[in-house]
Parts: C-alpha cells; sequence; structure tokens
C-alpha cells in the first residue's frame, strides 16, 4: 500500500498551521481533487472574531453547511471515482461549536449535525498539523487575512488545547500527527518530499512525524 492507494485524505490543524496549504500541494502530487473551505464566502466570520458571543452560532452554522455541500456530491458519485485531498475533517466540526457556543446554540448546532452528518464520507488517512501558538500567530500575521487580525493569543491556545483533546481520543483507520513547527511545504520542497515519504508506508493505526526542517 502507499500514499496514492488512499481513496480521501484529510488534513486538519489549527488557524495557521498550514492545512489549506498543505492539502493543495498533496492534491497536486497526487493528482487528486482538492476540496477547500472557503472561509472568505462566510459573511460572519469577521463579525465573529470581532464580537464572538453574537456571531458564533451564525459562522458555525454557514461553514456547516458549506462543508455538507461540498461533501454530498462525493457520497452521491462514490467515492471511488476519484482521490480526494481536503483541508478539513467533518467529524472535527463540533469542536469549534463546543468552543464557541453557549449551551442552548450548542445543542441547535448538535441536532443540526447529527441530522446532517449521517451518509457524507469519512477520509481513510488524517493528518493533523500541530504547532505552539507563537508560530500560529506569525503564520496567520504574515498571510494578512483582514478578518484573522482579531484573532487573540488565548483563543489560539483553548483552539491548540481543544484539537489536542480531539485527536488523543480519535479513532479511525490511519491518523499522522505532524509536527509542523519547523517545516515549509510551501516554499520549501524537500520539507514536503520529506513528508510524503513518511506517508508513503503508512496503512493504518496513529503515527508520528517529527521532522528536522531542511536547509534551502
Amino acid at each position: 500500500m502507499s500514499l496514492a492507494d488512499f481513496d480521501f485524505i484529510a488534513v486538519e490543524g489549527p488557524i495557521g498551521v498550514g492545512k489549506s496549504s498543505l492539502a493543495k500541494r498533496l492534491a497536486e502530487h497526487l493528482q487528486a481533487e482538492g476540496i477547500f473551505e472557503a472561509p472568505d464566502e462566510n459573511p460572519f466570520l469577521d463579525r465573529f472574531y470581532q464580537e464572538p458571543d453574537k456571531h458564533a452560532l451564525a459562522t458555525q452554522l454557514h461553514f456547516l453547511v458549506q462543508r455538507v455541500r461540498q461533501l454530498t456530491p462525493l457520497a452521491q458519485k462514490g467515492l471511488f471515482e476519484q482521490r480526494h485531498v481536503s483541508d478539513y475533517l467533518m467529524d472535527k466540526d463540533p469542536l469549534f461549536a463546543e468552543l464557541n457556543l453557549h449551551p442552548d446554540e450548542l445543542e441547535i448546532y448538535r441536532e443540526m449535525f447529527r441530522h446532517l452528518r449521517g451518509g457524507l464520507p469519512r477520509p481513510d488517512l488524517v493528518v493533523y498539523l500541530q504547532a505552539p501558538v507563537e508560530v500560529l500567530q506569525e503564520r496567520i500575521r504574515r498571510r494578512a487575512r483582514p478578518y484573522e487580525r482579531h484573532i487573540e493569543a488565548g483563543y489560539l491556545e483553548r483552539l491548540n488545547a481543544a484539537y489536542a483533546e480531539f485527536f488523543y481520543h480519535f479513532e479511525g483507520p490511519a491518523l499522522v500527527i505532524v509536527n509542523a513547527t519547523e517545516i515549509d511545504w510551501v516554499n520549501n520542497p524537500a520539507d514536503f518530499d520529506q513528508l510524503v515519504q513518511f506517508l508513503e508506508p503508512i496503512q493504518g493505526g496513529r503515527h508520528y512525524f517529527n521532522p528536522l526542517p531542511i536547509s534551502l
């Protein structure tokens, strides 16, 4: 079995860790179809980062519906007709809801998630990227998305902790946990090649990849 034998790969991790960039590189490498979040299309996101209490539920539901729309065609046409790489894991969606919603809002969200989640495909390989808050902050600063300018370090700390808890209990066909602190697969092809070489023999279970940076 090789990396190309996986039908559906999901890349996950906190804001700014580089999941979309890696998902795009993997999709190109595998000649797979990419499935990507579209945060710019969420009209509530900027307002959420400014006033989370007021806009968390609308932001969360918009992302939920967006993801369902993206994944539904895969279930309808059959996952095995084309390999796919996504920059999110649908089953992680409640993580943000539990972090941001009030109890009554969370109940509404959970009911919708239970109703919409059934029947959608699940990945057979998940790549979870980790990095400390200061690294996330620097990468968020560099990409300079206007709606992310209000993100605070405390929120990123809570988010990192929630991700760690989620993946501690995660059960799936294959999980690779990657220390993404020192590597740059966008600007350094050798970093990407190093990760691909690690992923190639993966067949199942839980694996940890702690790479060393490779100089350009």
